[in-house]
């Protein structure tokens, strides 16, 4: 996640009060998904941008994952997102991010 986006999260954050924040990241890979899932949770692990040690513990997820398909319509979903689920890794990404959100989520369902 880069550095001006951490701040808008960090900002968001606390005009909002994390308990009202949810992040959705779209990471093509499980990898890059994890790091930007663990930076709104635990801190950017960098130690580089504005969530520098900064442990938010924010919902996350991947707009790939199921609670978030089934919560927007389905023919959007499809037409923004369908095409991507069959190139990118849906089970490792799935896998990486509830991971994190189980880890370091400080507000999870």
């Amino acid at each position: 996640m880069d550095l001006e986006n951490q701040k808008r999260v960090k900002d968001l954050t606390e005009k909002y009060g994390a308990e009202n924040m949810i992040v959705l990241i779209g990471g093509a890979e499980a990898e890059a998904a994890g790091l930007a899932a663990e930076t709104v949770t635990a801190g950017d692990p960098t130690f580089a941008g504005p969530l520098a040690g900064v442990e938010l513990g924010l919902r996350v997820y991947h707009a790939v994952e199921p609670e978030f398909k089934e919560s927007v319509d389905a023919d959007v979903y499809d037409e923004q997102i369908g095409m991507m689920e069959m190139v990118l890794d849906v089970d490792e990404i799935i896998e990486e991010v509830k991971s994190i959100r189980e880890e370091y989520g400080k507000f999870n369902d």
